[in-house]
Order: C-alpha cells, then sequence, then structure tokens
C-alpha cells in the first residue's frame, strides 16, 4: 500500500492500544512534514470513523509508519 505522504515517517512502535497517543504521533509528524491543518483534520476524521483497526489502517494510508 503506498502511503498519501511516503515522505512523512510516524514512529508508533510501543504505542499500541494507545489511540489517542498515535493521533497525536501521525498529526504531529503530518505537521512537522507542512501538511496544513485542513489535511490534518481530515486525517483525524477519517482516523476516528472507526475501529482500533480502522485507525492503524489509515495511518498506513496516509503516513509510512514504522
Amino acid at each position: 500500500m503506498n502511503a498519501k505522504y511516503p515522505d512523512i515517517t510516524a514512529h508508533l512502535v510501543g504505542h499500541d492500544g494507545n489511540a489517542f497517543s498515535v493521533l497525536g504521533i501521525v498529526a504531529a509528524a503530518l505537521k512537522a512534514g507542512g501538511i496544513g491543518s485542513a489535511q490534518i483534520a481530515e486525517f483525524n476524521a477519517q482516523a476516528t470513523a472507526g475501529d482500533y483497526e480502522d485507525l492503524l489502517r489509515t495511518c498506513h494510508e496516509w503516513v509510512e509508519v514504522t
């Protein structure tokens, strides 16, 4: 799967089970990568629309996850 922003990496190792932490890490990575607040809001809306597995899937769709 190709990430929407493949040059942005979010390090999620050690944050399993904590959805708020995962959201914050990815949002911070997007912001640091120069992504605007409208795009970050879109990510947050998509990431929180389902369950935890959907959240992780969305993270992988938007950024490179390690």
